[in-house]
């Protein structure tokens, strides 16, 4: 029998509730299927950080590198940790470290949810740019504290960086209905934006079979509220990529039901895999978190592990639960009655 090695890094907040779930069912999906899964659980997270002055330890990528994938549930408690912390201690480290720079966030509206436009038809994936851009990290502060002070953040895009995700989209394009939305700022930001829609033009010649159009961001947030069935394959670089899906969240019904997967294409390295919804302090350990998300985030993990039969077995399984209305309302059911149905519907 296959066995999967994964890393299960539960997080934060319901980022725990909803990773318990999305493991149970995942489980019995590969039980159901031939194959098994073994876990090792990791506690990196805010609480972490408090006891231990980091948010995960020096060795921590050296210790994920071995797995076949990273299962994680949410990052973050402001009131404890600063966001800027969380994020640049734990998530954006192991997106870098192990070059997962395709980030992949499917929108569409699950059976019997229903989202707040009038179209339904929509079926977008969303590719952003996951470790350079705007979320490079570089830049700083100086004459802190005073009214001198200056803070500077330089986004950086290569050539390289650049290329491969729209090469990633482009064929992600192609496998699909043949449509690419390339979208940037280029009529403001004059370098780095252009230079994007430069490699967009100059890589569309190699791919004849697919209708590329460059958008600016703001068209784009204005078209996937408007005309959400026009568009098919997205790509954006890291900034624009965050908010535009989670624009695309909220027309599929909330980010209850937002999944995503940071992938390392060439597979030298793990890739992860998450729910978008965050942790959402505020309603932890209450037990109604919506785990759809995070069951949707690891049905994405089976298919990269090409468990593909498995895959579809588990998003039969959400759509027959959100199709009898359960987990279909944010907020109507509770984690576990939701977890219980899927598994319930997986046979």
């Amino acid at each position: 029998m296959k066995t999967y090695t994964i890393a299960l890094l539960p997080g934060d907040g319901i980022g725990r509730d909803v990773t318990a779930a999305a493991w149970a069912v995942l489980e019995k999906a590969a039980s159901l299927n031939g194959f098994s899964l073994d876990a090792t659980s990791y506690p990196w997270s805010c609480d972490y950080y408090l006891e231990n002055g980091s948010m995960m330890p020096a060795e921590g990528i050296e210790t994920l590198r071995p797995f076949d994938a990273i299962l994680l549930g949410a990052v973050g408690w402001p009131s404890k940790v600063l966001d800027s912390v969380s994020l640049h201690g734990l998530l954006l480290p192991i997106r870098k470290a192990f070059v997962q720079y395709a980030n992949i966030r499917p929108h569409r509206l699950l059976p019997g949810v229903q989202g707040p436009l009038r179209s339904d038809g929509f079926d977008i994936l969303c590719i952003r740019e996951n470790t350079e851009g705007e979320y490079s990290g570089a830049g700083g502060r100086v004459h802190q504290g005073t009214d001198n002070e200056v803070a500077v953040e330089t986004s950086i895009f290569t050539r390289k960086g650049v290329e491969r995700i729209l090469r990633f989209g482009f064929e992600q394009a192609r496998a699909r209905s043949g449509k690419l939305a390339s979208v940037t700022k280029s009529n403001a930001q004059k370098y780095s934006m252009v230079f994007w829609d430069e490699i967009t033009q100059r890589l569309s010649a190699e791919y004849p079979d697919v209708e590329v159009t460059s958008y600016h961001i703001d068209a784009m947030a204005a078209r996937m509220v408007m005309a959400p069935d026009s568009l098919d394959v997205v790509v954006a670089s890291n900034l624009f990529g965050d908010i535009l899906t989670d624009l695309g969240a909220a027309i599929q019904g909330g980010l209850g039901f937002a999944a995503s997967a940071n992938i390392n294409p060439d597979r030298s390295a793990p890739s992860m895999f998450e729910p978008v919804h965050g942790s959402a302090p505020d309603i932890a350990h209450l037990g109604i978190a919506n785990p759809i998300a995070a069951i949707w985030s690891g049905a994405m993990m089976l298919e990269h592990l090409g468990e593909t039969a498995a895959a579809a077995r588990v998003m039969a399984a959400i759509g027959a639960t959100t199709a009898r209305g359960i987990g279909a309302i944010p907020g109507k059911d509770r984690t576990d009655a939701i977890t219980a149905s899927v598994l319930s519907a997986l046979g």
